[in-house]
C-alpha cells in the first residue's frame, strides 16, 4: 500500500490485490475550507484492474454502502460533537 499526504488538505493511498493491474483501489480524502469555520469533505475511490468488471455489482452494493455509512458517521461526529469511543 502506498500513502501520499498532501499538505494542502488531502490524503490518498493506493491498495492492490496481489500485484498492479489485478484489482487496484486509489482512495482519496480531500478537505477544502469554505470559510466561517466550515469545510467540505470529499471522499472518493477509483478502482481499476482486470477484476473490477466482475466485481462491479459487489462494489456498488457493499463497498459504496460502507463508504456512505462512514461518511454519515463522520458528519454526525463532526457536526454533533459526538464523543470518541474509547478503543482501549
Amino acid at each position: 500500500m502506498n500513502f501520499i499526504l498532501h499538505l494542502a488538505g488531502s490524503i490518498c493511498w493506493l491498495g492492490r490485490v496481489l500485484c498492479a493491474g489485478i484489482f487496484d483501489g486509489e482512495h482519496r480524502f480531500v478537505i477544502a475550507p469554505l470559510g466561517d469555520g466550515r469545510v467540505r469533505f470529499r471522499h472518493s475511490e477509483r478502482f481499476s484492474g482486470v477484476l473490477v468488471g466482475p466485481s462491479r455489482a459487489s462494489l456498488e452494493r457493499g463497498t459504496r454502502r460502507g463508504f456512505e455509512a462512514m461518511n454519515r458517521a463522520l458528519k454526525a461526529r463532526v457536526e454533533g460533537g459526538v464523543q470518541p469511543v474509547d478503543g482501549g
